[in-house]
C-alpha cells in the first residue's frame, strides 16, 4: 500500500493535471497553421481552440474571435469542449476528496473511512485522465487526418498545437494519481483506528502509553520488594 509520502506526490500531480487541463482546455492553440502567405498584410499563423480563433499577422498584430456558435461546430469539437470541461470538474472534487483521503492529515473520519475516500479520489482522477485523454486523441486525428488529404489545400492545412500537448500531459498526471490513489485501500486492519478518528501520532502516543505501563509495573514491583 503506498505510504503517506508516495500519496503527497500523487496528489501533487494530481494538482498538476487539474491546472494543465485548465490550461489547455483555455487555450486557443489546439491546432496551429503557420506560413499561410507571404503578404505584407496577410496572415502568417492561424490557430483555432475549443472557443476561440486567432490570427497572428505579419505587421504584428493579433486577434482573435469567439465561437459563439454551439451547433455549427464539428462533432469532434463539441465533444472536446464537453469533456475537458467535465474532466476539469470531475479532477477537482477529486481533489476535494483527497485532502481528506490523505493519511498525513488530521481530518477525514476514521483510518477506515480515509481509505474509502482516497479510493473514491482515485477513481475521480482516473476518470478526470480519461475525459481529458478522449477529446486529446481524437482532436489529433482530425487535425492528422485533415493534413493528409491531398484534396485539402496547403492554406487549410493545421498541425496539432501546444494544448493538445498539453492535454495529453495533464491526462497522464490524473491517471497516475489516479492510481496511486486507488491503491491506498484501507486492508483488513482492525482495532483502535477503525473505531476513532485517525491521528498521524497515535503509534507514538500508544508507544509512550505502553512504557509508561511499563514503568509502572516495575516501581510497583520493587516497592513490593522492598516492602518484604
Amino acid at each position: 500500500m503506498p505510504s503517506s509520502t508516495m500519496q503527497m506526490f500523487a496528489f501533487i500531480l494530481a494538482v498538476l493535471g487539474v491546472v494543465s487541463a485548465t490550461v489547455a482546455t483555455l487555450l486557443p492553440n489546439w491546432k496551429v497553421s503557420a506560413d499561410v502567405g507571404s503578404n505584407i498584410m496577410t496572415a502568417i499563423s492561424q490557430m483555432q481552440g475549443l472557443w476561440m480563433d486567432c490570427t497572428w499577422y505579419s505587421t504584428g498584430v493579433f486577434s482573435c474571435s469567439l465561437k459563439y456558435s454551439v451547433l455549427a461546430l464539428p462533432a469532434y469539437l463539441q465533444t472536446a469542449r464537453t469533456t475537458m470541461v467535465l474532466s476539469c470538474m470531475v479532477a477537482t472534487m477529486g481533489l476535494c476528496l483527497a485532502a481528506l483521503g490523505l493519511k498525513c492529515t488530521r481530518w477525514g473520519g476514521s483510518y477506515r473511512s480515509k481509505g474509502h475516500t482516497a479510493i473514491s479520489a482515485g477513481a475521480c482522477f482516473v476518470i478526470a485522465g480519461v475525459l481529458c485523454l478522449v477529446p486529446a486523441s481524437w482532436f489529433t486525428n482530425e487535425v492528422i487526418t485533415t493534413f493528409m488529404d491531398s484534396k485539402v489545400p496547403k492554406s487549410s492545412k493545421y498541425e496539432p498545437g501546444a494544448a493538445v500537448y498539453i492535454a495529453f500531459v495533464s491526462a497522464g498526471f490524473l491517471l497516475a494519481a489516479g492510481v496511486i490513489f486507488c491503491l491506498s485501500c484501507p486492508g483488513r486492519r482492525g482495532g483502535p483506528l477503525d473505531s476513532g478518528s485517525f491521528h498521524p501520532d497515535k503509534p507514538k502516543q500508544q508507544k509512550m502509553r505502553q512504557e509508561q505501563t511499563t514503568r509502572d509495573q516495575q516501581k510497583q514491583q520493587y516497592v513490593y520488594a522492598v516492602c518484604r
